[in-house]
C-alpha cells in the first residue's frame, strides 16, 4: 500500500531536472499553478518529521516498507487513488499541503556524484517555469530575484528537515518500535473486511514497554510527541476509506496486497 518513491533516476513528481541558470534562464518567469495534476494518481506523499503535527489532522501518517522507511502522508489507501484532489488536480477541501508538494517544481540536487554541493534545479515540464509574460522574474541584471532566494531558502529548509527526519527514523529503529502495519476496515453491507498492508507503523505494545533512559531520551528529543502524532493520525484511515467509497474508488478485492 505505502511504498517509498522509487529513487531510480528522478524523485516522485519530477519528469525532468534542469539546473537553474542566470544565463540560460535569464528571461524566465515562475507562475503559480492553479492545479496540481501531478497529484491526481498519487496516494502517498513523502513527509518530514517537522510536519507531523500539522499533517496528522488531515492525513494518516505511516512509514514505507523496507529497511529504510520514509514517513508518508496517505491521500488514499490504494495505489492510484487520491481522495484530496479532484480529477483536475485541485484540492477538494482546504488541508495542510506537505512541503514535498509545495517544493515542486524546484529541487536541490547534487549535479556531481563526487561533490557535496547542491544546486537549485527545476522541472521544465511542470508548466510553472518558462518564458511567460506573467509571473515572477527569476533573474534581474543576472542576479537571482527575491523570489528565487525565497525558493532556495525553502529548499534548504526542506533538506534540513529531511536530515532531522532521518535522525527520527534512526531513533525509532534503535528502540525497535516499528512493525509491519495492518488495518482492517469493515464496510457496511460487506461480509469481508478490506485489509491494508504493505506499510510500517509504531508498535504500541513495545511503546508501552519502554522504560528508564530510553523513554526519557525519546521524550526529551521530541520523538515521543511525533510518535503520538503518527498514532493519532491512523484513525483517519477510515475517513480516507469513506471518501474512496463515496468516490467509487474502492477495489473489488477485499484484500489489497502489499506493493
Amino acid at each position: 500500500m505505502a511504498t517509498a518513491p522509487a529513487p531510480a533516476n528522478l524523485p516522485l513528481f519530477y519528469k525532468d531536472l534542469v539546473p537553474l541558470s542566470s544565463v540560460e534562464h535569464a528571461d524566465f518567469r515562475a507562475r503559480p499553478l492553479d492545479k496540481a495534476d501531478f497529484l491526481i494518481n498519487q496516494h502517498a506523499i513523502p513527509l518530514t518529521s517537522d510536519e507531523f503535527v500539522s499533517a496528522c489532522r488531515h492525513y494518516p501518517i505511516v512509514f514505507s516498507a523496507g529497511d529504510n522507511p520514509v514517513p508518508l502522508a496517505l491521500m488514499g489507501l490504494n495505489e492510484g487513488v487520491n481522495t484530496f484532489v479532484d480529477d483536475e488536480g485541485k484540492l477538494i477541501n482546504p488541508v495542510y499541503v506537505p512541503a514535498y508538494v509545495r517544493r515542486y517544481p524546484f529541487l536541490l540536487a547534487r549535479l556531481q556524484q563526487d561533490s557535496d554541493e547542491l544546486s537549485l534545479c527545476f522541472d521544465p515540464t511542470s508548466g510553472a517555469i518558462g518564458k511567460f509574460d506573467e509571473g515572477d522574474a527569476l533573474f534581474e541584471d543576472g542576479q537571482p530575484t527575491g523570489s528565487v532566494q525565497a525558493v532556495l531558502e525553502f529548499c534548504k529548509n526542506f533538506e534540513e528537515a529531511g536530515q532531522r527526519t532521518s535522525l527520527f527514523i534512526d531513533e525509532l529503529k534503535k528502540a525497535d518500535l516499528l512493525m509491519e502495519g495492518e488495518v482492517s476496515i469493515q464496510q457496511e453491507g460487506n461480509d469481508n473486511p478490506y485489509i491494508y498492508r504493505g506499510f510500517q507503523m509504531v508498535d504500541e505494545a513495545k511503546l508501552r514497554e519502554l522504560r528508564g533512559d530510553v523513554l526519557r531520551k525519546l521524550m526529551q528529543n521530541g520523538v515521543l510527541a511525533l510518535v503520538f502524532a503518527h498514532l493519532f493520525s491512523l484513525q483517519l484511515m477510515r475517513e480516507v476509506f469513506a471518501e474512496q467509497v463515496k468516490a467509487g474508488k474502492v477495489p473489488e478485492l477485499q484484500e489489497v496486497p502489499a506493493t
